[in-house]
């Protein structure tokens, strides 16, 4: 059996439905990437990754985003101490291998951008020393979509960071039968079954999963398409979308379609690897008009009509090459 679907079967001891959210979480940590979650509350978001973090051997952390939050909360600071009458150093929760930024629009933008700066670099400064974050590193935050009060919205050059950003949705009544009867027995028993030096093994494998050029030109002419749908015959669009998916749509479409293959136990990617992803990988990239608000116009009504419009390639196994 693939170590990843291991994972997954562990993590579905405890968490019923809510597969696309599981598998998007495999895919941003085998591909080294982040993940924003959005969702109203009590959707098991929380327990989702931290049932993950108990499947890979990780450490979890949980942090609270709330408009007294500082930075030095987020990476730690540098702690005085009189009898000795030197500095020490006092990291904060980022050093952790999976971190839960709950309502992170709920922080101003300086406590934000802390954080989505140790996600970029993988590292944070703390005076003049410079710590390294712990390895695998995945970040899952999460915005509640029915609340506006008191919030500060992520500029979109911060949101361009995340790799994914997965709507989240209420179960089945047939899931919701099963939460509850879950919720009201002892909780199972969580293992790991693979370590962190197993995973990343497996994030090397993965980088050995090939691509077609075909598929590289593919994301790149959505990500295009998005910026001039006049150039496919979607003139109608542009007074919709302001601004198009930024580069990194079409370079982490291409790492998220090769983890997300490899989770399907291939080392070659298909066209429908892409598919699968687009609207997670595009959705929080574009900039949309004020007449795409009044028109209730959302970035998954533009992103389907652009693939609508765009052939997808026709890639078969027999075509791969290993690299």
């Amino acid at each position: 059996m693939n170590p990843m679907e291991q994972v997954l079967y562990e993590v579905k001891k405890t968490i019923v439905g809510q597969d696309v959210l599981l598998e998007r979480l495999l895919v941003a940590l085998l591909a080294r990437g982040h993940i924003l979650v959005e969702g109203v509350p009590g959707l098991a978001k929380t327990l989702a990754v931290k049932s993950l973090a108990g499947a890979i051997g990780g450490e979890f952390h949980r942090v609270q985003f709330t408009p007294d939050l500082v930075p030095a909360d987020i990476v730690g600071t540098r702690v005085y101490h009189q009898r000795s009458g030197e500095f020490e150093v006092a990291l904060g929760p980022v050093f952790t291998n999976l971190l839960l930024a709950d309502e992170i629009n709920r922080a101003p933008a300086k406590v934000q951008s802390a954080l989505l700066e140790a996600m970029q670099e993988q590292q944070v400064t703390i005076g003049r020393e410079t710590h390294p974050i712990p390895r695998p590193f995945l970040v899952m935050a999460t915005q509640n979509p029915i609340e506006s009060e008191g919030t500060y919205p992520l500029p979109e050059a911060q949101v361009d960071r995340f790799m994914m950003k997965v709507l989240v949705d209420y179960p089945s009544p047939t899931e919701e039968f099963v939460i509850v009867e879950r919720a009201i027995l002892p909780p199972p028993a969580s293992q790991p079954v693979v370590d962190l030096g197993q995973l990343a093994e497996l994030q090397a494998q993965v980088l050995r999963v090939y691509v077609d050029p075909a598929l590289i030109e593919y994301s790149v002419a959505l990500a295009n398409a998005t910026r001039r749908p006049d150039e496919i015959g979607l003139a109608k669009l542009t007074r919709y979308v302001t601004f198009g998916a930024s580069p990194r749509a079409s370079i982490n479409l291409a790492l998220a379609a090769r983890a997300l293959a490899f989770i399907r136990g291939r080392d070659y990617a298909l066209p429908r690897d892409l598919t699968d992803l687009v609207l997670d990988v595009f959705r929080h990239r574009l900039v949309l008009s004020y007449e795409a608000l009044t028109d209730d116009v959302t970035a998954d009504a533009v992103l389907a009509q652009v693939m609508a419009a765009l052939p997808v390639p026709d890639v078969v196994p027999a075509r791969r090459a290993r690299p």
